[in-house]
């Protein structure tokens, strides 16, 4: 499968933003292009297929729980927080250096995911577990 243009066409609605939540926002398209290209490993079982298309279907869903139609970029937020989770959560079954081989950004794949998941959360409080409920991973 190709995500490539999911991604140009968010990397193109957040490329101008400019915010308070800017740094966070920013990730949205390398998380998504990230959990795209896992999803060719052989190493994943079902479940994790599953939690990983739950990110993507909740990415590109246009009423999520922070509608980007409504809040804009920042509607952005828990998408990246949802994307985290799942890539966090891969993590401690597969371990970064499984997932390096996968991640197209600049920054270090870790230090990306702490930082969304702990700045998101700040951000979303209380929602987060809505967040996970709507998307069906709690």
């Amino acid at each position: 499968m190709d995500f490539t243009h999911f991604y140009d066409v968010l990397r193109e609605n957040i490329n101008s933003y400019r915010g308070e939540y800017e740094r966070i926002v920013d990730y949205a398209p390398d998380l998504f292009r990230l959990l795209a290209d896992v999803l060719r490993s052989d190493e994943l079982g079902s479940d994790e297929r599953l939690r990983i298309s739950a990110a993507m279907g909740y990415l590109v869903a246009p009423y999520d729980v922070i509608p980007e139609e409504i809040y804009g970029p920042h509607g952005y937020i828990d998408d990246v927080y949802l994307c985290a989770v799942v890539v966090d959560e891969l993590a401690s079954r597969h371990g970064y250096g499984f997932l390096e081989e996968y991640w197209a950004g600049d920054e270090d794949l870790e230090y990306v995911i702490e930082e969304c998941m702990e700045r998101a959360s700040e951000i979303l409080g209380e929602k987060t577990e809505e967040i996970l409920s709507y998307a069906g991973l709690r």
